[in-house]
């Protein structure tokens, strides 16, 4: 059963349509690149399944026992948040608020997940560091420490390496990489990365001119990955 099912989905604002009729569904287990044109839909799409925005048309549903409080998300950051006064274990910590409920503290085992999380990452060492003063690429792992208190489900990652370096970039993608096979935790990505998306993804959306969902292998042979390809200039090998 999949986890997450839109059909005949049609996106925008103020009941202005920017997408129109898409459908797709996501099965456990799947890692989904979410690829375009800029302003094809692609950030709207994110927060429309998070239940943030609304659909102009059609349905966003869960499946398979997922709760709304279950989907870890990592939006793209504002500066003024990349300067967030905090300490790395308040922060990760936080993404325990949605298992709170109206319980105004943490406990033993929320705290045990934030400290497993923290470890997950690679960064339990920074847990008494202020956010605001860490690199770009440990702030990520921050972020994705916090996301992981919130679920062992799905992850919604939009553009998590934009501003990065190429070697931090290759470490984020290798661990969000560990936690869709390892973990078994199903990965929603928005990528500007082509290349990433084919090394790393099971299956691409491609919204704009053309849509596309399928396995990165039949996108390659698909008339979207075929324009998408010749335009960047690039081709890949899709045996893999």
């Amino acid at each position: 059963m999949a986890l997450l099912t839109c059909q005949d989905l049609s996106l925008g604002y103020d009941a202005k349509e920017i997408l129109h009729g898409l459908s797709f569904s996501v099965d456990s287990g799947d890692y989904l690149c979410i690829v375009g044109e800029n302003g094809s839909g692609k950030s709207t799409l994110m927060r429309t399944i998070l239940g943030l925005l609304p659909p102009v048309h059609g349905t966003v549903s869960a499946g398979d026992g997922l709760k709304p409080n279950e989907i870890g998300y990592l939006p793209q950051q504002t500066a003024i948040q990349k300067d967030f006064p905090a300490s790395v274990k308040e922060i990760v910590l936080s993404g325990c608020q949605g298992r709170c409920g109206v319980r105004p503290f943490y406990n033993k085992t929320e705290k045990e997940l934030a400290a497993k999380a923290l470890e997950r990452m690679g960064i339990s060492q920074l847990a008494g560091r202020c956010y605001r003063e860490l690199s770009g690429g440990q702030q990520q792992r921050v972020l994705l420490a916090r996301a992981l208190c919130a679920t062992q489900k799905m992850l919604l990652l939009d553009e998590p390496v934009t501003g990065l370096d190429p070697k931090v970039t290759g470490e984020l993608y290798r661990l969000i990489g560990e936690l869709n096979s390892r973990d078994k935790i199903t990965i929603i990505m928005i990528s500007h990365d082509i290349a990433a998306a084919v090394k790393y993804a099971s299956h691409i959306l491609h919204i704009g001119r053309k849509v596309f969902f399928g396995t990165k292998q039949e996108y390659w042979k698909s008339g979207a990955g075929q324009l998408f390809a010749s335009e960047g200039g690039v081709s890949y090998d899709c045996s893999n």
